[in-house]
């Protein structure tokens, strides 16, 4: 059906046609999608939607050169300063490339993880961790005569940076304090960046807009720690974890020791004793913290450092990696179809979600009927 030859038709309730065809049973497909009238939501939001930071509620809005060199003159004189773009964040790699092409570029420091270091020097990164590497643009001591100056840097560090830029203020014994400024939108207490509102950042369709969690489905396959652990009634040594009842290796009883014993807790405490930092240390693994492993065999003691996953997330990992389709079959055993823990069932990112016209982000809004 055509779309009518007018420019505005007044006093007719609103209706809705569609063809009748064939139901595909697209996932993706929904009412507003297949009418169009999302698509008129979309750029509504895009246009005038006001955005609100997702970590404390507070409106944000995009900054200028001038409202970003006016805050940082606003901090107390004769306080150190170090102005930095973002490059990497928390990404595993060695990142020759991009350190390389600082060099080129004339730059002189970078901070690697906190530290400060010279491009100079050769910087070698293991692989296997995450990092996080900022350009420092300008190193300053805040004071009225560096307006030039500092507007200067505030300009060169928001192009390398992309429209973002951070600001560290440098304290002697204390743990250096961050700024985070955007041309776009950014929260300077939460230091979250945003990035321009665009129809497509209010798409479930568009990879701009849908949660990466789940791809814009709003559901996922997700491993339930119910079926991981059916009887919580049971120690580790009892078989608690189900997944892991059949690691009967000498080398695999020997990690859970070590594992034991950093975190201090004894393998033969049900499950449901437990801590709960530690129940949620053996599903979900213990992020980047170093554990010491112990070895014995062959009256040879071996000692390795190294990061622990735990169940559920070495499962996940093995779940998207496996090209078994038996391997997949055996995890989707403790799997369920749930709403997205990303996205609470929204189908977008936190971005677009953050988007409000009046008190309605646009889900909020689609959930109403149209006599509403």
């Amino acid at each position: 059906m055509e779309k009518p030859d007018v420019d505005s038709i007044e006093g007719l309730s609103p209706a809705i046609s569609i063809e009748q065809k064939t139901s595909s049973r697209n996932p993706r497909s929904t009412v507003g999608t297949v009418t169009e009238i999302y698509d008129y939501l979309r750029l509504l939001y895009a246009r005038i939607g006001r955005v609100y930071c997702y970590g404390c509620e507070r409106e944000i809005s995009s900054q200028t050169v001038q409202q970003i060199v006016d805050q940082v003159k606003a901090i107390t004189e004769k306080t150190k300063i170090m102005v930095l773009s973002p490059v990497v964040s928390k990404r595993k790699g060695e990142f020759k490339k991009e350190l390389q092409e600082l060099r080129k570029k004339g730059f002189v420091r970078v901070r690697i993880n906190g530290e400060v270091r010279s491009l100079e020097e050769e910087i070698i990164l293991d692989k296997k961790f995450k990092h996080t590497i900022e350009v420092v643009i300008d190193r300053l001591i805040v004071k009225e005569s560096m307006g030039k100056r500092l507007t200067d840097s505030v300009e060169i560090g928001l192009l390398q940076g992309d429209g973002t830029l951070v600001v560290s203020i440098v304290k002697e014994n204390e743990k250096d304090k961050e700024l985070l400024f955007s041309e776009k939108f950014a929260c300077n207490y939460c230091n979250i960046s945003f990035p321009e509102l665009e129809p497509r950042l209010f798409s479930f369709n568009s990879p701009h807009g849908a949660c990466p969690s789940c791809d814009g489905l709003g559901t996922k396959m997700v491993i339930d720690p119910e079926l991981i652990v059916p009887d919580p009634s049971l120690s580790i040594r009892e078989g608690a974890i189900q997944p892991w009842e059949k690691r009967t290796s000498v080398n695999f009883h020997q990690m859970l020791e070590s594992i034991a014993k950093h975190f201090k807790f004894k393998l033969n405490t049900p499950f449901k004793n437990l801590s709960k930092s530690t129940q949620d240390i053996l599903l979900y693994g213990a992020g980047d913290e170093s554990i010491k492993y112990i070895y014995e065999s062959n009256d040879k003691t071996q000692y390795y450092s190294g990061t622990f996953d735990g169940v559920i997330s070495d499962l996940e990992r093995k779940y998207h990696e496996t090209e078994s389709a038996s391997a997949r079959e055996e995890i989707t055993k403790f799997m369920r179809t749930l709403p997205c823990p990303s996205c609470n069932g929204t189908r977008l990112k936190k971005e677009g979600t953050s988007v409000r016209v009046g008190d309605h982000n646009i889900i909020k809004l689609t959930e109403h009927s149209i006599d509403h």
